[in-house]
């Protein structure tokens, strides 16, 4: 619990991309309710422009895409947005060696279903995680 003289906390921005319109609506608006700042987008290009616009911590990307899939846009990121710390989620399961194979520089992945609970634990875990204190 913050104190009196305790500066309030920033939300953590995530950039939420999955081309499923209800997905994305449903996630996006259940991050925000959690606390964060989220903005949903339904693609790779949408993504790129928002990046390019704003200030994210978080990106949490869908595998599987038309056109750009979710690996590619992390790619993009990796050299583009190096700041920005990249989720993937996907229902088909990647290992954490196949995650380190996809040389997307992606700081983790979600499997879907998930529950919301694990989901928000987490991803305020791979936003705040310092990875050369590890």
């Amino acid at each position: 619990m913050r104190g009196p003289a305790d500066p309030p906390t920033r939300a953590i921005r995530i950039l939420v991309v999955d081309d499923e319109p209800n997905h994305l609506r449903l996630l996006t608006a259940t991050l925000r309710l959690e606390g964060f700042h989220a903005i949903g987008v339904p693609d790779a290009e949408s993504a790129l422009r928002l990046l390019g616009e704003g200030s994210y911590d978080l990106a949490l990307v869908d595998v599987m895409m038309p056109g750009t899939s979710g690996l590619d846009l992390a790619r993009q990121m990796k050299v583009a947005h190096p700041g920005v710390r990249v989720v993937l989620m996907s229902a088909y399961h990647l290992s954490e060696r196949q995650l380190r194979n996809s040389q997307t520089g992606a700081v983790g992945f979600v499997a879907k279903p998930y529950q919301v609970e694990e989901l928000t634990q987490y991803l305020r875990t791979k936003a705040t995680w310092d990875e050369h204190a590890a």
